[in-house]
């Protein structure tokens, strides 16, 4: 169940995502699956084949890719990884505002 989402930041993803860019869109996040994360962010491109070159440098595997909507490929970043790349990317403003820190 996702919360804490803006219409704004939902259009900008879909937008970066369409004109071929990695996108990343972070989130307030609940599944019980993953009891210890209360966050996710959805690093996304319509360009699978970009997003797997991507998700390399941080060894994500290919078949962690969400193809449940085939308009909005992404991996699902949790925990210290998601933290990590959202450092690496520079994305400071996803931890400032999800208080990831």
């Amino acid at each position: 169940m996702a919360f804490g989402l803006k219409r704004e930041d939902i259009e900008r993803w879909r937008k970066e995502m369409e004109e071929g860019e990695i996108s990343f869109l972070t989130h307030y996040w609940r599944d019980d699956r993953f009891p210890y994360c209360r966050t996710v962010t959805k690093a996304g491109c319509l360009d699978v084949d970009k997003l797997i070159s991507w998700g390399r440098q941080y060894n994500l595997k290919p078949e962690w890719i969400d193809m449940r909507n085939p308009s909005r490929p992404h991996f699902d970043l949790l925990g210290e990884r998601q933290l990590f790349i959202l450092k690496y990317e520079k994305l400071h403003h996803h931890i400032q505002r999800f208080n990831l820190e």
